[in-house]
C-alpha cells in the first residue's frame, strides 16, 4: 500500500471513530432525510439547516459499514458552510468521482477525495454515496 493509500485510510477510519456532528436535533429548521439500503444495512439520516443560502448546519446518525458512516462525517464536514450552490455543486462532484463519471477536478473536495478509490469496487459506492443522496434530498426538501 502507497503513502497515499495509507492516508486515505487513516482520515476514513478517523472520521468512522471520531465522526463529526453525529447525532439528530429536533428542529423544525432542519429538513431531514432517512435512507436505508436493504442490500447491505446501511441506514442513514441527514438533517440540514440552511439559512440565507448558506448551509449553516449538517447533522447525521445511522449505522453502517465504515465507508458509509465515515462519509456522512467527511460530508457534514465538507459541506457545512458552504452556499447552497456550491454544496451541490461539491456532491455532484462527488458522486460522479464515485461512479467514474466525468467531473471537473477543479471543484475541492476537501478530505472527501479519500473516497476516489471507491470507484473501483462498485459493491461500495453505495456505501460511500448513501449519506451524500441524502443530503442532496434536504436540499430538495428545503426548496
Amino acid at each position: 500500500m502507497n503513502n497515499l493509500e495509507t492516508l486515505y485510510r487513516q482520515v476514513i477510519m478517523d472520521h468512522y471513530k471520531n465522526p463529526r456532528n453525529k447525532g439528530l436535533v429536533t428542529n423544525s429548521l432542519y429538513k431531514t432525510i432517512h435512507i436505508k439500503n436493504p442490500s447491505c444495512g446501511d441506514d442513514i439520516t441527514i438533517q440540514t439547516k440552511v439559512e440565507n443560502g448558506l448551509i449553516k448546519d449538517i447533522r447525521h446518525d445511522g449505522t453502517g459499514c465504515s465507508i458509509c458512516c465515515s462519509s456522512a462525517s467527511v460530508m457534514s464536514e465538507t459541506l457545512k458552510g458552504k452556499t447552497i450552490t456550491d454544496a451541490k455543486k461539491i456532491s455532484s462532484t462527488y458522486i460522479n468521482m464515485l461512479t467514474n463519471q466525468e467531473y471537473d477536478t477543479s471543484v475541492e473536495l476537501e478530505d472527501a477525495i479519500v473516497y476516489q478509490g471507491v470507484s473501483k469496487f462498485p459493491a461500495r459506492i453505495k456505501c460511500a454515496s448513501i449519506a451524500w443522496k441524502a443530503f442532496e434530498g434536504t436540499l430538495e426538501e428545503s426548496e
